[in-house]
C-alpha cells in the first residue's frame, strides 16, 4: 500500500523538485516509514513506504539498477520462486531476498513491455526507460492496486492516489458528468478508464500504457481465460487441489510477522483463516501471529457466535467491532465527508474508518475472503447443456448422482441449510427509471438507453463462457474496482493493506473450471474441504444476515433530514421533480440516496483535500 507518484515532461522541460516533493509529502498517509524522491531533468518519481514484509526492511524507492532505468511501484508479487527461476534463465541470479520492486524491474529488463505476462500479484508501477525516453506503466490483472494519471499536452502525472493528482496546479476540478450519471443511475462508474474528474484517468485493470514523444500506446495484456471443465479422477482430488491452492494463495500473501483477517461467521473467511493458520504454524511451530477482526451487529447474533467458535477451533484471538445501529451516522449530511469519489453508503463512512483504524492496531496487513460467492455460482443448467451437446451422457448421470448424495449429506449434517440460501447477494431489480435526473444530462448521454442496457439485459448476455456464463461475467463488473477502492487507504484513512487470496488468478481459474455439479451447489467444495477443520455450525451455516427491514430502518433514519441541495447538484438532478419524501420503491430509494451522497461530496470537492483529511 505504498504511495507512488511520478511526473514526466515529454517536451524535456525540467521537473520542479519542490512540486514533486509536495506531492510525495501528500502521500505520507499511505507510507509513513520512508519517503524519497528522484529527479533527473524532465522526469521525477516519489515514493512513500509502508513496510509489510521482511524484504521491506531494505527496500528503497524510487529504484534503479544502473541509474538509467528507474521504477516506482506499489507491488506485491505472488509466485516469487517461479519468477526468480525465470529470471535466472535470463542470467539474473542471487534474487532470493530481493524486494518485489527489484524483481519487477528485472522482469522489465528481461522482457521489456511483455514483463507483465510473467507477473502474478497486485501491482501498480511506473518505469522510466532513460535510453528509450519512454514511460511504461502497468496495473495488475483485477485492479487491486489503484493507478490514476493525468495527461495534458506534454505533461504526464501518475499516482496511486486520486487526490494526490488534484494537488498539481495543472489538474482542474472539472467533473466527469458521465461518471457521475453512472453513479446516480447504475451505482458505479461503468468506464474503468475514467474517474469522477475530467482530468484524471484510470489505467484499467490488466492494462499497460506507454508514453513517449511518439504519443501514448495502451494495451490489455490479459483477460480471464475460458478453461475447459476440469474432470479429475476422484472426488478427493478436487478437495486436495483446493486445499493446496488455498495454502499456496494464502501463503504468498503472508510475508510479514503480524497478520490480521477480516473474519465473519461464514465459510469463506473462516476457511481462509484456517489456511492462513496452517501456513503460519508450519513456518513457525509454537508461534502464531494471526488475529481476527469481526463486525458485531446485534441484529445478527449468529455472526458473532460462529466467528467466535471458528476462532476458538483455530486457536486464534478474535476482536469484535460494534456495528449495526452504532455504525449509522445520522448527521452525516451536515458537513462534507472526505472521500475521493461519491460513496454508496456515506452514513457508514465514519464507522468504516474507525473499523480500519482498529484493524491497524492489530496488523498492517489483513486478508479478505471475497470471491467464492461469485466463482461458485450454481449454474447447473448451462453445465448440463454443455455436456449433453458433447454427448457426455454418462458424465451427466454421474454428476447428478453425486449432487443428490451431496444433498443428502448436507441434510443429515446440517438441518439449518435450506435450498437457495447461498450464492451472491441478489441485486435489486430496477422498478422504474428515475425521472428526476437532469433532462439535459439524460439526453446528452442517452441515459435511459444506458440504464436499460445495464439492468434489463440478461446478466450473462456478454459472457463467452459456455458453462459458467454468469460467474465468468461477474468478474467484469465495475463492482470490483469499487470494492478494492473501499479497502484502500484513500477511503479508510488507515495504514492497512488488504489482500485477497480467493482472487488469486490460480484460484480463480480452478474455481471457474470445476464442474458445478456437485461442487458449486451451496459451495459444497469449500464445505467438504472444511469438514473437521472449522466447527460444524460454520460448515453448515445458513448465513441469513441482518433482515432487510432492519437495514431499511437504519438507512431511512440516517437520511431523514430534508435535502439541502448545493448549486452544483442541479447539473445532475431536476430538483423540482426530486421527491421530498423517501420513495417507496426500493430501487428508486437507492437512486435518491445516491443523490444525497453526491450532494454532500460536491461540497468536499470544492476545495483541494489536505493530507490530514485523508
Amino acid at each position: 500500500m505504498s504511495g507512488i507518484v511520478g511526473i514526466v515532461h515529454l517536451d524535456q522541460s525540467p521537473v520542479e523538485r519542490n512540486t514533486l516533493q509536495d506531492l510525495t509529502n501528500f502521500l505520507t498517509f499511505r507510507g509513513p516509514d520512508a519517503q524519497q524522491i528522484w529527479v533527473d531533468g524532465p522526469v521525477g518519481f516519489g515514493h512513500t513506504l509502508l513496510k509489510t514484509a521482511a524484504e521491506s526492511e531494505t527496500e528503497h524507492q524510487p529504484f534503479s539498477l544502473d541509474g538509467a532505468i528507474w521504477i516506482v511501484a506499489d507491488a506485491r508479487l505472488d509466485a516469487r520462486a517461479d519468477l526468480i527461476a525465470k529470471l535466472e534463465d535470463q542470467s539474473q541470479h542471487g534474487l532470493g531476498a530481493a524486494a518485489d520492486v527489484e524483481l519487477l524491474l528485472r522482469a522489465y529488463l528481461a522482457w521489456g513491455e511483455n514483463c507483465v505476462d510473467h507477473l502474478l500479484g497486485d501491482f501498480a508501477f511506473g518505469i522510466w526507460d532513460g535510453p528509450r525516453k519512454r514511460l511504461f506503466c502497468g496495473r495488475d490483472h483485477l485492479g487491486v492496486k489503484p493507478f490514476y494519471y493525468t495527461h495534458k499536452g506534454s505533461l504526464i502525472i501518475f499516482s496511486s492516489t486520486l487526490e494526490c493528482l488534484r494537488q498539481h496546479a495543472a489538474v482542474s476540478d472539472e467533473l466527469n458528468d458521465l461518471a457521475i450519471a453512472d453513479f446516480l443511475l447504475l451505482q458505479h462508474n461503468q468506464d474503468p478508464a475514467t474517474s469522477m474528474f475530467a482530468d484524471i484517468q484510470r489505467l484499467p485493470p490488466a492494462h499497460t500504457a506507454t508514453w513517449s514523444r511518439a504519443g501514448k500506446q495502451s494495451r490489455c495484456y490479459w483477460t480471464m481465460p475460458v478453461d475447459p471443465p476440469l474432470f479429475l479422477r476422484r472426488s478427493e482430488d478436487y478437495i486436495d487441489r483446493f486445499k493446496e491452492l488455498l495454502r499456496q494463495c494464502t501463503g504468498d500473501r503472508l510475508r510479514n510477522n503480524a497478520v490480521g483477517i477480516f473474519m465473519s461467521g461464514g465459510l469463506d473467511s473462516t476457511s481462509m483463516a484456517a489456511g492462513a493458520a496452517s501456513v503460519l504454524r508450519a513456518r513457525s511451530p509454537g508461534s502464531l501471529s494471526l488475529s481476527a477482526l469481526t463486525m458485531d451487529d446485534p441484529a445478527d447474533p449468529a455472526e458473532k457466535e460462529c466467528a467466535g467458535l471458528a476462532a476458538k477451533a483455530l486457536a486464534i484471538p478474535i476482536h469484535f467491532f460494534k456495528w449495526g445501529d452504532a455504525s449509522i451516522d445520522r448527521n452525516w449530511q451536515l458537513s462534507p465527508l472526505p472521500a475521493p469519489e461519491p460513496a454508496l453508503h456515506p452514513w457508514e463512512l465514519a464507522a468504516t474508518r474507525n473499523f480500519y483504524r482498529q484493524a491497524a492496531t492489530l496488523s498492517r496487513m489483513f486478508l479478505h475472503g471475497e470471491g467464492p460467492d461469485h466463482c461458485l455460482l450454481f449454474e447447473w443448467q448451462n453445465y448440463v447443456s454443455y455436456l449433453l451437446a458433447q454427448g457426455r451422457y454418462g458424465r451427466v448421470l454421474r454428476d447428478v448422482l453425486a449432487t443428490v448424495l451431496q444433498a443428502q449429506w448436507s441434510a443429515s449434517k446440517s438441518a439449518a441449510i435450506r435450498p437457495g440460501q447461498f450464492g451472491p447477494s441478489m441485486q435489486l431489480l430496477p422498478g422504474a427509471f428515475p425521472e428526476w435526473l437532469n433532462p439535459t444530462l439524460g439526453s446528452k448521454y442517452d441515459l435511459r438507453r444506458r440504464w436499460e442496457a445495464k439492468w434489463l439485459a440478461p446478466p450473462a448476455a456478454s459472457s463467452v463462457h459456455p458453462m459458467r456464463p454468469v460467474a465468468y461475467a461477474s468478474f467484469q463488473d465495475p463492482v470490483w474496482p469499487s470494492m478494492f477502492d473501499g479497502h484502500d487507504a484513500a477511503w479508510t484513512g488507515a495504514q492497512v493493506e488488504v489482500r485477497h487470496p480467493y482472487l488469486d488468478l490460480r484460484m480463480l481459474r480452478f474455481l471457474l473450471a470445476i464442474p458445478p455439479l456437485p461442487w458449486c451447489k451451496k459451495k459444497y467444495l469449500v464445505r467438504r474441504a472444511m469438514r473437521g477443520v472449522v466447527p460444524k455450525s460454520v460448515v453448515g451455516r445458513t448465513k441469513e444476515g441482518v433482515t432487510w427491514a432492519t437495514i431499511l430502518e437504519r438507512v431511512l433514519s440516517a437520511n431523514a433530514a430534508p435535502l439541502d441541495p448545493v448549486p452544483q447538484l442541479s447539473a445532475y438532478v431536476d430538483l423540482r421533480r426530486f421527491p421530498k419524501d423517501s420513495p417507496q420503491d426500493q430501487w428508486l430509494l437507492g437512486c435518491a440516496l445516491r443523490v444525497r451522497s453526491l450532494n454532500n461530496w460536491l461540497q468536499y470537492v470544492q476545495k483541494k483535500p489536505r493530507p490530514q483529511e485523508i
